[in-house]
C-alpha cells in the first residue's frame, strides 16, 4: 500500500510538472483491451522514469515521502512555548528554563500561591487565566499586579491580598510551580480552559454575581464566570 501511495503521489507530480512528456506515449492499435491498457502504462512509467532521473535528489526525496509541496517549519527558539503545545503536566514545567521575570511575574506567582495552590494543575492554571482575562478587558486595571490588588466592594477582589495575613510563601514545591505557570502564561501559553471566564468562586459559597454570569467551566474546587 504504502509503495502504492509512493508511486501513484510522484506520477501526479510528475503529470503536473511536465505533461508534455507524456506525448511520447503513442497508442497500440493492437484489439486486444488488455494489451493496449498495457502498452499504455508500460509507456507511461517510461516516461515517468525518464523524467524523474531527471530531477535533484532533493525533488525525488520529496516526491517518495509525500513531503513536496509542503512548508518547511520554522525552528522553535529555546525556552519558546510554542501555541498548542501547552501540557497541564509537571513534567511539561520541569521541561521550561527556570522561571525569572519582573514585578508582574512575581504578582501573578504570588496570587496563583496563594489563591490556587491546593488545586490541580489545570486549576492553577485555570486561575492565571481568569487574572489575565481581567487585564485585557477594559473594565479592571491593565496590569497583573493592579488586578490582583484591586479593591471592591467590602474587600479585595483577591481575598489573601486583604484577609490580614502575611503573605509568605513557604512551601518551595507550590512556589516553584506558581512561577513556572505565572511565566508560560505571561509568554502567551493559550487560555483554553475557562473560555474568557473574568471570576470564579469556591464551590463552598455562593455569591450574587454567580446568578448573574454566565457559567464557563468547572475546575476542582473552582467555578469559573464571564459577564
Amino acid at each position: 500500500m504504502r509503495l502504492h501511495q509512493i508511486w501513484t503521489t510522484a506520477l501526479m507530480a510528475v503529470i503536473v510538472q511536465s505533461g508534455a512528456a507524456f506525448a511520447e506515449v503513442t497508442v497500440s492499435q493492437s484489439n486486444d483491451p488488455k494489451a493496449v491498457i498495457g502498452q499504455e502504462f508500460r509507456a507511461l512509467f517510461d516516461a515517468e522514469h525518464r523524467i524523474l532521473a531527471t530531477l535533484p535528489e532533493e525533488k525525488r526525496s520529496a516526491l517518495a515521502t509525500g513531503s513536496m509541496g509542503q512548508p518547511k517549519r520554522k525552528a522553535k527558539a529555546k525556552g519558546e512555548t510554542a501555541v498548542g503545545e501547552l501540557s497541564y503536566s509537571y513534567d511539561y514545567l520541569a521541561s521550561l528554563p527556570k522561571p525569572t521575570g519582573d514585578a508582574q511575574w512575581q504578582c501573578l506567582t504570588k496570587a496563583l500561591y496563594f489563591e490556587a495552590r491546593g488545586e490541580s494543575l489545570k486549576g492553577q492554571f485555570a486561575v492565571a487565566e481568569v487574572i489575565l482575562n481581567r487585564v485585557d478587558s477594559p473594565r479592571y486595571p491593565n496590569s497583573v499586579c493592579g488586578v490582583v490588588e484591586q479593591g471592591g466592594r467590602g474587600g479585595c477582589q483577591f481575598s489573601y491580598h486583604c484577609d490580614g495575613a502575611r503573605d509568605v510563601m513557604r512551601e518551595a514545591t507550590a512556589v516553584e510551580t506558581a512561577a513556572r505557570i505565572a511565566r508560560v502564561m505571561l509568554d502567551g501559553a493559550p487560555r483554553q480552559l475557562t473560555y474568557g471566564a473574568t471570576h470564579f468562586h469556591t464551590r463552598a459559597v455562593s455569591p450574587n454575581w454567580s446568578r448573574k454570569y454566565e457559567r464557563t467551566a468547572a475546575i476542582g474546587a473552582h467555578l469559573f464566570y464571564k459577564p
